[in-house]
């Protein structure tokens, strides 16, 4: 008997996995330490894929994937956890990848990141860079350095996400998370219009293209 999405995502939280992958002719895998597991579960036609990943979206979320073959989105569970999604064609079967994040916000020290990085988030304009590879804990640090300037600064901070992995609560800052497709079109068009929402940081989940990289810039230049 096939799983729900809900009961495989929870498996892999149980079981400490960063990631879920659904695909066709195989069973369900996670992968935890880096190395990936099959579940204990029959493999998956391609009907099974497109239910069990179907299950998780919007119609409007339907419609977009049908139209550009594949989808970025983000979703919690309730008791379970909070995932970020990557749904895509293979083979002509549905398939996806799901990136689990941490259930609560941690410390600097707790993740081991250096104290110079804890204090980049008291600079007052210029640009950070946080890079790696998949995986390496980008979007976990970059969620920790937001949450510490809104513990300890009374600043206003604009993100622009693709999907918004972590929701913040405001603490001392003010903070508006804006998502692509739902909040703004674009990272350019988002960037352009961020200069007249009185930002004090603006953070910029990806840059993918050259007017993205462009309009990022601009913003930094402009001492935000």
């Amino acid at each position: 008997m096939t799983k729900t999405m809900h009961e495989m995502l929870k498996i892999a939280c149980d079981r400490d996995a960063s990631d879920l992958h659904i695909t066709t002719n195989i069973p369900p895998r996670i992968r935890v330490h880096g190395r990936l597991i099959s579940l204990d579960h029959p493999p998956l036609t391609a009907v099974e894929t497109k239910n069990l990943i179907y299950s998780l979206l919007t119609d409007k979320q339907k419609k977009t994937f049908e139209e550009k073959l594949e989808l970025d989105f983000s979703f919690g569970i309730k008791d379970v956890g909070r995932f970020r999604a990557n749904v895509f064609m293979q083979r002509g079967a549905v398939a996806g990848a799901f990136r689990r994040f941490l259930s609560q916000m941690w410390s600097f020290p707790k993740l081991g990141v250096p104290p110079r990085v804890g204090q980049l988030c008291y600079l007052p304009r210029g640009l950070v860079l946080v890079t790696g590879p998949t995986g390496c804990g980008k979007s976990t640090t970059l969620a920790c350095m937001i949450e510490h300037i809104n513990s300890e600064r009374g600043v206003h901070i604009v993100t622009i996400e693709d999907p918004i992995e972590y929701f913040f609560t405001p603490g001392k800052s003010m903070i508006n998370q804006r998502e692509l497709g739902s909040d703004t079109l674009s990272y350019p068009n988002a960037l352009r219009s961020v200069l007249r929402e009185d930002p004090d940081v603006v953070f910029v989940g990806e840059m993918r293209d050259l007017p993205t990289v462009e309009a990022t810039l601009h913003v930094a230049e402009t001492g935000h």
